[in-house]
Formats: structure tokens, C-alpha cells, sequence
């Protein structure tokens, strides 16, 4: 079969302090589809500042190789590796205009000056900045400034677009603008890395995630592959997966060949999965858990999973309401089910009171471990 071509090939790349050795990256490899969206996620001081810095040639691996459009750009220029970068706080020129700073990098690359004007109004149409052409950048808000650095990285058609936490300092209005600024520039054939902390900005843009976990690779995969099937406790943790339980996979029951039961703090889920028998996790999504006033009786439900217990708490969420019950018997289990604010009215759902918690087999997912 076929290798798919990649506008992007990270291979092998590691990094450490001078100082003390630290490693910083560890055997990092990537493969970056043309016109993909690829999110870096991690947290904090994870790595994934300086993987950027080093395809863009700000620093320097100390192994590995990086094949941008087949060719080796590991060892060349910052100025030819066709690469646009773009920071959290933007680095515009204070000096110029708007126009300036967009039109920087095209009066490097030598076109005349009617061509730079006409690819500057044009850029400045396509990220909504014509009418500040005359400003100067102290002038401008947080979104348009970074309205503007994305105009600048883009004036010399770089093969590939980074993106170094641009919008984590914005405000919500701001954020939700450039976050579909970015939509419309991948849409149009943009090859795009973004580096970001927030696992709710990773859904929102990218086709494809990486997730850095000290330095290394933990998890690649598309956005459903990452949040429904999480490979490790970590990266199930991270994407802020609410329901999660360290236990004990059981072997094969009566239900059928893949259907198996979990046991964790003297509860037993049933499971849907081919994975062996042994001790793991299991997640379930807080939106796969339903809620009713009284345990579902066996036969009534199609879940196979049926508890009951008392509310222990109850959270706005966006634009739901997460509800918090303890079916432990015993010991303190506590799962979480996402619902609608009408659901907690019609339900009538308060502190402290008991209420029937469902979901399917099929709806958890086991991690060995």
C-alpha cells in the first residue's frame, strides 16, 4: 500500500538543557497531513513550545530529523523553511502600521510595491483588519492584534502555519472570533500546528491531536480517537474525563463473547471490550450517563449498568448541568452524568436526594494497565 504523503515528518527529535541534561523532548515523532489541523496538547512546561520552536528553526534538536514538503529542513535557515509563526503575546513591530507589519516579510521576499499592496488588502480583508491599516499595534485589542500577526505570518504563503497558544490570552468574545478566523484559514488549504493547554480549544479546531505527557508522545489519533479512546490514564485525566475507575476486568459472562464485567470498590460495571482479562481503568463519559428519579428495574432499561445513590452535588457546565452521585456501597463512589437545566427542574433534582443512575455497556471503555 501506498505511503500517504505528509507536509510534515518529525522524526526522532530529542532536546535537552545545556545545564543540567534535563531531557526536555524524548524520541518525539509526528506526521502532519497536508491541510490538517494538528493540536499539540499538553500541559504546562510539557515540551510543546519548544517542538514548535524547533520545526521552526528557533532551536536547535539535539537528534532527529524534520522533513517539511520532502525536503530535510532539520539544519536550514528560519528565513527558508517556509514556516509562519505566531505567539501567545503577539510580536508586532510597535513603529510601524498594520500595514507595515504585514507587509514585512513580502518586502523581504523583493515583490514590487503595487504587489505588496495588493496582498496586503487582501489579507487584511481575509482576517478582518482593513480599516486598522493605519494604526500602529499599541492601538489595537488582543484580538486584533493577533488578527494582525496571523496576516503577517500568512504574507508569504508558508507551506506551514504555527501557532504557539494563540488565543489563551484573549477574552471569551475575542477568542471565539479568532478560533473561527483559524477555522477559515485551515478550510482554505492551510496546513496548521497549534500548541495549547486547553483540551476544549483542541475539539473545537483540530482534525488531528498529539498529546505531550513529560516531554514525550502519550497519545495521537483524531479528536474522537483521543477523547473517546484515551490509551492511558493520563491522557484520560487530562481531556478531563470525569468518570474514571481503577479495578479489575473479569473474564467472559453469559452476555456474550466481548461482554465482560469490571469490579472497582465493591461495585461490578458491565463491559463491552476485546481486551483480556486483568487489572486496568474504565471511563465513561459523563454525557453516556442518564439519570432517573429511581433505579431502572432490570428488563426496563437497555443499560446494562443500573445504581443507585444520593446526590452530592450539582454543577453548572456550559450549557448543561453535571450531577455528581455517590453509588458506593460502603466506600465513597462518586460518577458524574451530564443533563440539561430542564432535566434538573422536571426531575426536581436537589442536594442529597436518591436517584437512579444508568448507562450502557457499550458506553464504557476499559484502559489495561
Amino acid at each position: 500500500m501506498r505511503n500517504r504523503k505528509m507536509m510534515l515528518s518529525v522524526k526522532h527529535i530529542s532536546k535537552a538543557f545545556d545545564s543540567s541534561q534535563d531531557v526536555i523532548l524524548k524520541d518525539i515523532s509526528l506526521e502532519v497531513p497536508p491541510a490538517a489541523y494538528f493540536v499539540l496538547l499538553g500541559a504546562s512546561a510539557m515540551g510543546k513550545s519548544v517542538v514548535l520552536e524547533i520545526i521552526a528553526g528557533l532551536t536547535a534538536a539535539d537528534s532527529g530529523t524534520i522533513i517539511l514538503d520532502d525536503s530535510d529542513i532539520t539544519n536550514e535557515e528560519i528565513q527558508k523553511r517556509s514556516v509562519g509563526l505566531v505567539f501567545q503575546d503577539n510580536t508586532l513591530f510597535p513603529h510601524m502600521t498594520v500595514f507595515d507589519n504585514i507587509a514585512y516579510a513580502l518586502r523581504c521576499h523583493g515583490p514590487g510595491k503595487s504587489q505588496i499592496r495588493e496582498r496586503v488588502s487582501k489579507l487584511a480583508t481575509d482576517v478582518g483588519v482593513t480599516e486598522l491599516l493605519k494604526r500602529k499595534p499599541p492601538t489595537l485589542s488582543g484580538g486584533e492584534a493577533q488578527r494582525v500577526s496571523l496576516a503577517r505570518a500568512l504574507a508569504a504563503e508558508p507551506k506551514l502555519l504555527l501557532l504557539d497558544e494563540p488565543i489563551s490570552s484573549l477574552d471569551v468574545k475575542a477568542r471565539a472570533q479568532i478560533r473561527a478566523l483559524l477555522r477559515k484559514i485551515n478550510a482554505r488549504g492551510q496546513t496548521i500546528i497549534h500548541v495549547t493547554h486547553d483540551y476544549t480549544e483542541a475539539v473545537s479546531l483540530a482534525t488531528h491531536i498529539a498529546i505531550l505527557e513529560d516531554g514525550a508522545i502519550a497519545q495521537t489519533g483524531s479528536v474522537d480517537e483521543i477523547f473517546r479512546r484515551p490509551k492511558s490514564e493520563f491522557v484520560a485525566e487530562f481531556v478531563g474525563i470525569r468518570n474514571f475507575f481503577r479495578g479489575h476486568l473479569n473474564d467472559t459472562d453469559a452476555q456474550g463473547p466481548h461482554s465482560k464485567s469490571f469490579t472497582t470498590d465493591g461495585l461490578c460495571f458491565a463491559v463491552l471490550t476485546e481486551e483480556a482479562a486483568g487489572p486496568g481503568y474504565v471511563m465513561i463519559r459523563s454525557e453516556d450517563v442518564t439519570i432517573a428519579s429511581t433505579a431502572s428495574p432490570a428488563g426496563q432499561t437497555s443499560a446494562r449498568n443500573n445504581f443507585e445513590g444520593a446526590i452530592t452535588d450539582i454543577i453548572p457546565a456550559g450549557p448543561g448541568v453535571e450531577i455528581v452521585v455517590d453509588i458506593g456501597k460502603g466506600k465513597s463512589v462518586e460518577i458524574a452524568a451530564m443533563i440539561t437545566a430542564e432535566s434538573v427542574k422536571k426531575l426536581d433534582l436537589t442536594y442529597g436526594i436518591r436517584v437512579g443512575i444508568n448507562f450502557k455497556a457499550s458506553a464504557v471503555k476499559f484502559i489495561e494497565q
